[in-house]
């Protein structure tokens, strides 16, 4: 029998889960709820689904659920689905404090359900095909630069747009993060909206990490530097590029994997994972590792903010 999935919240992303859920042959979409009713009614009638008046009753109606709402909420909807048994996938960031995602995590554990967190770039193709390359990376360079387009703005860009390179990082590095310093600004928000971040880690990798929602257009880059070589994905074309040292000087190959939807990959691994009660790529202690780097940084950032409005104000 499929999977009977729900969605809950079902804004710009949580649209588009809906719509997978919906073409996935193991899963039966069973229904949607939202804060917009009206929002969650035109939803359900695209993709033939019940729209729920709210989320508690679409939590008694599915076996599993993906929770796509603002960050601050996500604890208490997480907690409502496991408590009720059943298995979840919570958008990025998991939460926006750290105890809110032990609380979590630990009611996973209790209930032997299974909680993946949505870091979909683990699931871009470019990213897949390069990891196979990547041996000992010595240096890492990141760019993820978004135009203003007004959402995501609950949170800093380090929990909006940074989290995703972070989480990619660290996969890579496998090491612990030994110093971070950080620069960044808010300016259109009351929040975060544009970051640079520097990474030194145990084994001698660093990393430079920059976020920004400001730019004038859409870049998702990422640059590895190890022995011999140097690996660069586009996340966009979903293509890599690798460069070598040859007898007659630097060449390249190209890798142009098979062009999937990051998306469609994260919800079906979901549900293969519901199906066989297996450990998710990115399970909640994994994405609780990210948000405690983020967090540190967001934390690094604001203390500097501080410094200096204190410096101006004793001008």
């Amino acid at each position: 029998m499929p999977v009977r999935v729900g969605v809950i919240g079902v804004g710009y992303l949580g649209r588009h889960h809906a719509r997978i859920y919906s073409e996935l042959e193991n899963a039966e979409l069973v229904g949607v709820a939202d804060v917009d009713s009206r929002r969650s009614e035109e939803i359900a009638k695209t993709y033939g689904c019940k729209a729920f008046p709210s989320y508690p009753e679409v939590i008694a109606a599915c076996d599993a659920l993906s929770i796509v709402t603002p960050t601050v909420t996500h604890h208490d909807i997480a907690m409502d689905c496991l408590r009720a048994g059943k298995d979840i996938l919570i958008e990025k960031p998991i939460t926006e404090d750290m105890d809110e995602a032990r609380d979590i995590i630990e009611e996973a554990e209790k209930n032997n359900r299974v909680l993946q967190v949505g870091h979909l770039e683990r699931y871009n193709p470019g990213i897949v095909a390069a990891i196979e390359m990547i041996k000992e990376p010595r240096f890492i360079e990141s760019e993820r630069l978004s135009p203003f387009l007004g959402r995501g703005t609950d949170v800093d860009v380090t929990l909006d747009l940074m989290i995703h390179d972070l989480d990619i990082v660290m996969s890579i590095t496998k090491s612990r993060i030994k110093d971070i310093k950080a620069i960044g600004e808010a300016v259109l928000t009351e929040k975060i909206d544009v970051a640079k971040v520097w990474l030194e880690f145990d084994n001698g990798c660093k990393a430079l990490i920059t976020a920004s929602r400001l730019a004038s257009d859409k870049q998702r880059k990422l640059r590895v530097f190890q022995k011999d070589a140097y690996i660069s994905v586009d996340y966009q074309s979903q293509e890599v590029r690798r460069y070598f040292k040859t007898s007659s000087g630097i060449s390249f190959d190209v890798v142009k994997p098979e062009s999937k939807e990051p998306l469609k990959e994260e919800l079906r691994d979901f549900i293969y994972c519901v199906e066989n009660r297996k450990k998710p790529r990115v399970s909640g202690i994994e994405a609780m590792e990210a948000l405690e780097v983020a967090l540190r940084i967001t934390e690094i950032l604001k203390m500097t903010q501080q410094d200096h409005q204190g410096l101006k104000a004793g001008q």
